[in-house]
């Protein structure tokens, strides 16, 4: 029997590549906000382009928040990614007229903040540096991934979900956080979806966590 994944539906952006993925790999996808549908489902991929609170105003619209909460209170499995990821954080210091401007939903403690870096945005293939015990990196480990931002987070000060997140990271002009796992939360700041094989490979080792 398939997993049942559903691609968090709230406005962001073309998501036609993740359903693409996910059912390339087996997953059974739905793409809705529908929040039994959301709650019900065996895992949660939240996904994200664009402007951090862009993507905040759309999910707290769509009662994002509150689903990805419960979900997490039940301990049922949630995969944010890119901007999905980022908003996992406190806040962004990204500029908006969003007034005031929205907070993250908190779950990883520290801001996400524009890259120093020569060129920006990162944008193409680089490797990073798995956490050891990674699930999500088994055996990709030594394989780049496709990333496209110009903001992250430096540092995870704290996870706020079980407490025990194992930290990925890369580097482009510094330091950034990549990937974290705590629990039933993960997330991602590149795409999966756009990283060919080796981003199959971590959405095929997400779904053996479900």
């Amino acid at each position: 029997m398939s997993l049942k994944v559903v691609v968090f539906d709230y406005g962001s952006g073309n998501v036609r590549s993740v359903v693409r993925m996910l059912q390339r790999v087996g997953a059974e996808v739905t793409l809705t906000a529908d929040r039994q549908a959301v709650l019900d489902a065996d895992g949660l991929y939240v996904p994200g382009v664009g402007a951090f609170h862009a993507c905040m105003a759309g999910l707290r619209d769509a009662g994002g928040p509150q689903l990805v909460a419960e979900r997490l209170r039940l301990a049922r499995p949630v995969l944010g990614v890119c901007v999905g990821f980022q908003v996992l954080f406190d806040g962004s210091t990204e500029p908006t007229s969003i007034q005031p401007p929205p907070t993250g939903l908190g779950f990883f403690a520290g801001i996400v903040e524009r890259l120093a870096a020569p060129v920006v945005p990162h944008m193409g293939w680089s490797p990073v540096a798995a956490a050891t015990g990674s699930r999500l990196l088994a055996g990709i480990e030594q394989e780049r991934f496709y990333f496209v931002h110009s903001y992250a987070a430096r540092q995870l000060l704290a996870s706020r979900v079980v407490g025990e997140p194992l930290v990925t990271t890369s580097n482009h002009g510094e330091d950034f956080v990549a990937a974290v796992e705590d629990g039933p939360l993960a997330g991602t700041q590149f795409h999966p979806e756009k990283s060919g094989d080796a981003g199959a490979h971590l959405i095929e080792n997400w779904l053996a966590t479900l």
